[in-house]
């Protein structure tokens, strides 16, 4: 519900800071509305960023920095909605892409891009998927199915490069999809697409294992570099430090006591500009991570899609995702070719469960991360024929 409230409010020279509080208030609403009368910690598990055109890593700025307050969205711009909610420690997070007073119908370079993302989400997803999970025939060929090794994390990135190139864009470096733990959004496992050098990931998808599943796409280079704007987004880490200042212990006490060890954003905090101050020995500590703004390096517009999907033994439930793009609106001269993509694509994400209700056997976990995902947006529906 929260976000697609928020794709409403990005409109030509709407102000971004005014966006993400927006969206946090109307985010902590939603939340308060399940499990309710039941002692269960629940809140944001991340907070509402608003990523213009080049941004490639989640935006969010302060009421006390004047200069990036006045940030207004502009018409036509490429823009980056993600938000995420917890209930019990268990989060869902979604981003989804826009263009700013589009009504929903785009044309040239951007519908590239957003076609071209959708469709390499989409095959990231099914990638996703472990071998096997739904073999059919004699119980050998079940058995040689599930004994068949997922796609390495460089046949991932070749896939999607492929992907990429039908429509002239390119994948963003480094792109990493996260194994959601209890309390961690980013767990022992990762993904990563496009991979710097002397960087990889680690792991692949389990059945009853939570992602976070992530793909960024540019119509330029793809390479990312550090943005001078100010470190807004922070989490608290696992490391202890005995912090000096009692600004800095005041500021780590409320962190704790509020996000625990979700991401949070300055803006977010009682008393902004003491909370400035007060994270700036936490992050030399090392007791609170600091998330560097960063961006296309050559300016270049990045859309992104996040979503958060649970493997069961009946395939990949998406339990926060961006709403499905209509293709009838956004519209690309380009198309995809490759037939080992196009086959791909035509994979089932789950196999059909009938009528029979399932809610009941499934964990804990994803139950929880079922609802936060529901106080976070209404488009799961839409995308639950999937299952």
């Amino acid at each position: 519900m929260a976000e697609s409230s928020e794709i409403g409010w990005c409109v030509e020279g709407a102000k971004v800071i005014e966006i993400c509080e927006k969206g946090d208030k109307l985010l902590d609403e939603e939340v308060a509305k399940v499990y309710k009368g039941k002692k269960v910690p629940k809140g944001i598990s991340h907070p509402t960023t608003v990523s213009p055109s080049a941004f490639v890593t989640p935006y969010t700025p302060l009421v006390s920095d004047a200069e990036e307050a006045a940030t207004t969205l502009k018409a036509n711009e490429v823009v980056k909605i993600q938000l995420g909610a917890q209930i019990d420690g268990f989060g869902t997070i979604v981003c989804n892409t826009i263009v700013v007073g589009s009504d929903g119908s785009v044309t040239g370079r951007e519908a590239d891009l957003l076609v071209a993302t959708y469709y390499a989400n989409e095959l990231l997803l099914r990638l996703m998927v472990p071998p096997g999970l739904f073999a059919g025939g004699s119980d050998e060929e079940k058995k040689q199915a599930a004994a068949a090794k997922p796609p390495t994390q460089s046949v991932i990135s070749s896939l999607l490069e492929k992907v990429a190139k039908s429509y002239e864009c390119t994948l963003v470096e480094n792109t990493t999809s996260w194994l959601f733990e209890h309390n961690e959004i980013e767990g022992k496992k990762k993904i990563i697409v496009a991979p710097g050098p002397g960087i990889k990931g680690e792991g692949s998808a389990e059945v009853g294992e939570v992602w976070g599943v992530e793909v960024g796409l540019s119509l330029g280079s793809g390479k990312v570099k550090n943005l001078e704007y100010r470190s807004t987004l922070h989490r608290r880490t696992t490391t202890t430090y005995i912090l000096k200042r009692p600004s800095s212990r005041q500021t780590l006490s409320e962190i704790v006591r509020r996000f625990g060890t979700f991401p949070f954003s300055l803006r977010q905090l009682e008393d902004e500009k003491a909370g400035k101050v007060g994270v700036v020995e936490c992050v030399r500590g090392g007791v609170v991570r600091q998330y560097e703004p960063a961006g296309e390096a050559d300016g270049s517009p990045v859309s992104r899609l996040l979503t958060t999907i649970v493997i069961t033994k009946n395939g990949l439930t998406r339990l926060a995702a961006p709403p499905p793009l209509d293709l009838t609106k956004v519209k690309s001269d380009k198309k995809i070719t490759d037939e080992e993509i196009l086959k791909i694509l035509e994979r089932p994400l789950a196999r059909s469960t009938g009528t029979k209700k399932s809610k009941k056997k499934k964990k804990k976990p994803a139950k929880k991360a079922a609802a936060a995902a529901a106080a976070e947006e209404d488009e799961e529906e839409e995308s639950s024929d999937e299952e």
